[in-house]
């Protein structure tokens, strides 16, 4: 075996699976046409494989929501109340992941978190003192033998057991200990059936040694796998680790009895020197991921060639890519109009296929003519150097940085400003996007619907979108963003310094997929983005109405960014381009501007010692720069999502955002504790129910959210908000949904008067 990857794209080459899924949601399609669609991806993802010549297709990487979702199905372990519902296992899982509400049931669906630095998100297990294990490995056993009978062998994939233990959720009183022996005796039936069926490997994913490990944690992992490998007979088992390197733990892992080991070049910037350091076993083979998953451009072969040189000591290495290539779009092949002279330099997930075969065939087989061609595409400077903006980022000074007076002082310029009551309302920013919605914008970008009457439709839709707010009683309105396809390309198109793809979609969350917009040369705003329709909607009512922008660190986090520069580099541009969009939000009359940093967490080191040497010290400072020149009386807020924010509380703190919202409902408002214990001094908004269910939450419920916050923080802090934006909702949801949360309020509103009376 030379040619390998960790897993495929499971959306389809053109979101396939999601639109299948949406129409089961609906009802428009059986099971069975589901399952069609399905089968039809895996087939031609293992054919794509084959093909480029990887030696072994992976099989159970493709999934109808969520891996890890899948894991906790097939080891039962699934709370009483989605059992309660009585449904088939793949409507239990999407119960799991959607909530589930009919006249008999209503239940929430299950917390979702970032899945590690990356931009999807996973839905985390839940084990309590009832959760029973039992091993039903039937999705994983049933698509190996799908394969075969295709006339694949493939290596099934699978996340392992320590990884599982490390991100459940432990309820009522239970522990790893509860559920340890149960979880290594569930693998071990795996390890069983998949000898019986002949499988030659089982790739067991365990991305949790990555992260900083405890003592305790180390002899849990130790433990799992001392037992675990009893059972695997004539099974060769690949321990396949990515997102950064193992430092804490690889010498326990070469004395294992894996017969291969997957370690990660590309973040893992200890793996080189671990294998220096201490050796890599002769009788093991090493999966080098070498070619990056997780990111658009073509590899370097040069350096991945200096990097295997660097290996030469290892007997037997396998051509890896350094993590699943879910994160990358599937293929060029879909880009019909950008220049070759601009795709010749991206690889998505098929075309990495082709370049582990070229690096393979370099390595060897001193097959030099590829090297030769990649050696031409890197010769040049892909893009010429912007002098102007590199002399506005090299005067920057520490006063750039800060906004002045302090958050406490310009509190009450604010509050007399704009005179809001109690516990405010608003929204996150954008509204459902309908398909009519859709429908205008696609004809405007064809050229089939004039720009005049484009922009008369906006208006209607704004002015629409206002009287809804008005209606429902909410204090704080927003325009409803139809304007825009993304908040991240949405900005990305009226920058200079990006290109955009047609089909390179990506998978965020189960049918949510998104379509990363490309950072390819410096960036710089040449005219304000947001500003006309801002300033229009501000226009049609007395209310205040906020400016919405995307802040510098969620737009590269949620880009392709360039790798010829660095991240922080990148942000800094960014954050000049916003900043000006802020001060033109300002001169036009907007008082509340919210610049959304949703993904800040996302390129946190994954290790706590590199937070702040490598991504806070620049982060936390780029979103200061992009506020820092506004008067005292503007209100600036920002809004995060889907990550775990506790541990950085005093980072989020200095932000000096005037309001911050948080998604905080899949999480039981467990963000409040750390706020509190972090005497956090910025006003925010948890979010008190779930946009990403299709479930209306009811008055009662908002308002034992809201009294749950209000038991931790003090009234005069607090804001009321859904968790996210409604983009991805519909209006039978939404407005319902927003009504419930005014009502909410309005009685917590009156209680506390009457109380304080």
């Amino acid at each position: 075996m030379k040619k390998s990857i960790i897993a495929f794209p499971r959306i389809g080459s053109n979101r396939e699976l999601k639109f299948a899924l949406e129409k089961y949601f609906r009802k428009e399609i059986t099971e069975e046409e589901l399952q069609t669609v399905a089968k039809e991806i895996r087939l031609e993802n293992w054919k794509s494989q084959k093909e480029a010549g990887i030696d072994s297709p992976i099989s159970n990487d493709f999934s109808f929501y969520d891996q890890t979702l899948d894991l906790s199905i097939a080891l039962g372990a699934i709370p009483e109340s989605y059992k309660n519902l009585e449904l088939n296992e793949l409507d239990t899982l999407f119960a799991l992941a959607r909530g589930f509400q009919d006249e008999q049931n209503d239940v929430k669906a299950r917390p979702m978190k970032k899945w590690f630095n990356t931009n999807y998100h996973y839905l985390v297990p839940e084990i309590n003192k009832d959760t029973i294990i039992k091993a039903n490995f039937s999705k994983l056993l049933n698509e190996y033998k799908e394969a075969k009978s295709a006339g694949f062998e493939t290596r099934p994939t699978i996340i392992g057991p320590y990884t599982f233990l490390v991100l459940a959720d432990y309820k009522s009183g239970a522990t790893k200990d509860t559920v340890l022996y149960d979880v290594i005796v569930a693998f071990q039936t795996l390890l069983k059936e998949l000898n019986q069926l002949g499988v030659e490997w089982l790739q067991i994913e365990e991305p949790a040694l990555v992260l900083d490990q405890t003592e305790e944690e180390k002899k849990l992992f130790v433990s799992i796998y001392e037992e675990l490998l009893k059972s695997k007979n004539n099974l060769k088992i690949l321990l396949q680790t990515y997102f950064g390197d193992v430092r804490d733990s690889y010498k326990e892992i070469v004395k294992l009895d894996f017969d291969g080991i997957g370690l990660d070049f590309i973040e893992g910037r200890d793996s080189l020197a671990l294998i220096q350091k201490y050796g890599f076993p002769k009788e093991k083979i090493l999966f080098a991921g070498l070619v990056n998953g997780k990111n658009i451009w073509r590899n370097n072969y040069q350096k991945t060639l200096e990097l295997l040189t660097a290996l030469d000591a290892v007997a037997d290495i396998v051509i890896n890519t350094s993590c699943s290539l879910q994160h990358v779009p599937v293929t060029v092949k879909n880009e019909t109009k950008l220049s070759k002279e601009i795709l010749k330099h991206f690889s998505f997930a098929t075309e990495k296929l082709n370049e582990i075969d070229e690096i393979s065939d370099i390595y060897f087989n001193k097959n030099t003519p590829f090297l030769k061609k990649n050696i031409e595409l890197f010769e040049n400077d892909r893009v010429r150097e912007n002098t102007k903006l590199k002399q506005k980022l090299d005067k920057l000074t520490e006063k750039d940085f800060t906004r002045r007076p302090s958050l406490v002082e310009r509190r009450a310029s604010q509050s007399q400003s704009l005179n809001l009551p109690l516990l405010p309302t608003t929204t996150i920013g954008s509204f459902p996007q309908t398909a009519e919605v859709r429908k205008v914008r696609l004809q405007n970008k064809r050229g089939e619907l004039s720009q005049a009457d484009y922009d008369t439709f906006l208006e209607e839709k704004i002015k629409e979108c206002l009287k809804l707010q008005e209606d429902i009683g909410l204090d704080v309105l927003v325009h409803g963003e139809f304007e825009r396809n993304d908040m991240v390309e949405y900005f990305g198109e009226m920058l200079e310094g990006y290109v955009f793809t047609q089909k390179a979609w990506v998978q965020s969350y189960g049918t949510r997929c998104v379509k990363p917009p490309i950072v390819w040369a410096d960036v710089t705003r040449p005219k304000s983005m947001t500003v006309r329709w801002s300033a229009y909607a501000q226009s049609q009512t007395s209310k205040p109405v906020k400016g919405m922008l995307t802040g510098p660190v969620t737009i590269l986090n949620w880009s392709f960014p360039r790798e010829d520069i660095s991240l922080k580099a990148s942000t800094l541009q960014l954050a000049l381009a916003v900043q000006e969009e802020v001060l033109d939000l300002e001169k036009a009359g907007i008082k509340i501007i919210q610049i959304d940093e949703a993904a800040l967490r996302e390129k946190l080191p994954l290790r706590k010692s590199d937070w702040y040497k490598e991504y806070l010290d620049w982060a936390i400072p780029a979103f200061r720069l992009v506020h820092s020149k506004v008067k005292p009386e503007t209100q600036i807020h920002t809004h995060m999502c889907y990550s775990e924010f506790e541990d950085i509380i005093p980072s989020i703190d200095a932000m000096d955002a005037d309001v911050i919202s948080f998604e905080a409902s899949r999480s039981e408002l467990s963000i409040i504790d750390a706020l509190k214990a972090h005497h956090f001094k910025t006003l925010v908004g948890p979010g008190v129910y779930d946009i990403h269910s299709p479930r209306i939450p009811s008055v009662k419920e908002i308002q034992n959210q809201l009294e749950k916050i209000l038991d931790k923080l003090p009234i005069e802090q607090v804001w009321v908000n859904p968790d996210c934006g409604l983009k991805t909702r519909g209006n039978a949801e939404t407005i319902p949904s927003l009504r419930h949360l005014v009502e909410a309020t309005r009685v917590l509103r009156k209680e506390k008067v009457e109380y304080d009376k």
